[in-house]
């Protein structure tokens, strides 16, 4: 093989013998190529040898290579990048793991074999990790030494070393001399990033991203990913064990159950998923009910702060993600869900995790459940001592649905009690998200909340799309008030209200 990097002309041979026939071409190689100042062959025969063969025959062949050598060798296969996958992989749709087989060179240290390991703890950060290989392999004709393998991103010449990798190398007698390995790389070998990056068209993004949800591995693909996705699918299940099914979102989560339409990319169409989240089991059809991984410091956050004795009123409950957890921290939760199943996975986890008794469940919409479990149960649960909170998880709506609450009780509840505490969730793509949520909040509530509240950021959702928690004490003003959400009353004609509001004082 002839290379020629900064005015170096290379001739990559198999064996010393080769040398002769080199040296032969060498002048009709200089005469064709004025610019080149020197010619230089390598070959590998047990380690690496550099002989510098014209202009400068002072060079003479050694098993390691010196610095300036070495410095020169990186260009000639020991790619800091390792693995570039051959051009007929590009376009792939069926994968075919053969196709990606190829033979690198990497570094590797020539190191005595009762020093190994302790050199290892040294060399951790630059020592070679690719999945199923091993970086510790042994030498041709010595059982006294082992070559260790190194990463040529980190190492490309003994330069490369830090101060206390280089010291590390000196206490334990290892010369900073590397050598040249051929390393036989197989798709069992590679990142599933790399794999993708071979197969999709150049230019365009590389997704290996997803949510992982028990054995379930869920991906959202772009448009130009789609004719790839069963390749894709196959390579996430093969690189991540533990994965058994890769699905696409299909659509945005529209419904009124919150879940979305889904396909299956590879594996099982086994829907039915067991995740473990802050100590808490939960069991799903991940196809029926939402769920998001995402969302486990939101829960953990929130759940702080509960007090045992607490009365948690979890509006669009889930599963459980915040009821389960409240509930085992010894509070009493009343949890409710529109989603059928939704509220039967609520119900078996909360028998799953032995909290049955601490939880009560409903299967109503959120406005029904504030309006009627919420506002029969809530002149008692404020009498005492305890916490009310109020939990409010649905972005996309749970704002809109705060007007729930103005007027929910009689003025006869009003003393002496305990206002609840409330946590609702929504979306904002303002430039100012904290700001467009607590005046959407106030908005729904008919009462400013400027000054009486806390937002909190969840997490970024999209470029510019923010999910925020607005977290405030209910105002009397809003609980009391004397006027009434029902439909019904606000149509009444003007007297018949005037005589309702006067009969309650």
């Amino acid at each position: 093989m002839i290379s020629v990097n900064g005015g170096v002309f290379y001739l990559d041979t198999q064996s010393p013998g080769d040398l002769t026939s080199s040296e032969r071409i060498v002048p009709s190689i200089f005469s064709l190529l004025q610019t080149q100042t020197c010619v230089k062959s390598r070959y590998r025969y047990r380690t690496l040898c550099s002989v510098v063969l014209q202009p400068d025959r002072a060079s003479t062949c050694s098993e390691s290579v010196s610095k300036p050598m070495l410095e020169q060798h990186q260009h000639s296969g020991m790619d800091p990048s390792l693995y570039t996958a051959p051009p007929e992989v590009r376009g792939m749709t069926c994968l075919d793991k053969e196709v990606f087989s190829q033979t690198v060179i990497v570094p590797a240290l020539r190191v005595p074999k009762e020093v190994l390991n302790k050199l290892v703890k040294s060399l951790k950060k630059v020592a070679l990790q690719r999945p199923g290989i091993r970086r510790v392999v042994e030498v041709e004709g010595s059982d006294d030494e082992r070559l260790l393998l190194l990463d040529p991103a980190s190492v490309s010449s003994p330069s490369s070393f830090s101060d206390a990798e280089a010291e590390a190398l000196q206490s334990f007698g290892v010369p900073q001399e590397l050598q040249r390995y051929e390393l036989r790389l197989t798709y069992d070998n590679l990142k599933s990033e790399e794999v993708l990056r071979a197969v999709l068209p150049e230019g365009q993004d590389v997704t290996s991203g997803f949510s992982r949800v028990g054995h379930i591995a869920h991906m959202n693909l772009r448009e130009h990913q789609l004719p790839y996705r069963n390749l894709i699918g196959q390579v996430i299940m093969d690189k991540n064990p533990g994965v058994t099914c890769v699905v696409n979102k299909t659509n945005t989560i529209d419904s009124a159950y919150r879940n979305f339409k889904m396909e299956v990319m590879a594996g099982e169409e086994n829907m039915v998923a067991k995740v473990r989240e802050n100590g808490v089991t939960y069991e799903f059809d991940f196809s029926r009910v939402y769920w998001n991984p995402r969302l486990s410091t939101e829960h953990e956050r929130v759940v702080a702060l509960l007090k045992r004795g607490d009365t948690v009123l979890d509006v669009f409950a889930g599963v459980g993600p915040f009821a389960i957890p409240a509930a085992r921290r010894g509070c009493t939760v009343l949890a409710n869900d529109l989603n059928p199943e939704s509220h039967r996975w609520l119900q078996h986890n909360c028998k799953l995790n032995k909290v049955e008794r601490k939880v009560t469940t409903f299967n109503l919409d959120g406005r029904a459940f504030i309006q009627g479990p919420l506002k029969q149960q809530l002149p008692v649960m404020m009498k005492g001592t305890v916490s009310v909170h109020v939990v409010m998880n649905l972005p996309a709506l749970a704002l809109e649905f705060l007007d729930a609450f103005r007027g929910l009780l009689d003025q006869g509840h009003s003393c002496d009690v305990n206002l609840p505490q409330v946590h609702c969730y929504g979306f904002s793509k303002e430039d100012d998200p904290q700001k467009d949520v607590v005046e959407r909040a106030s908005a729904s509530l008919g009462f400013s909340l400027e000054g009486l509240c806390s937002v909190h950021l969840v997490r970024n959702v999209a470029p510019n799309k923010e999910m925020m928690c607005v977290s405030f004490t209910i105002p009397k003003e809003v609980l009391f008030s004397r006027e009434s959400t029902q439909t019904e009353a606000i149509e009444e004609p003007a007297p018949k209200r005037q005589k309702c509001a006067e009969t309650t004082n």
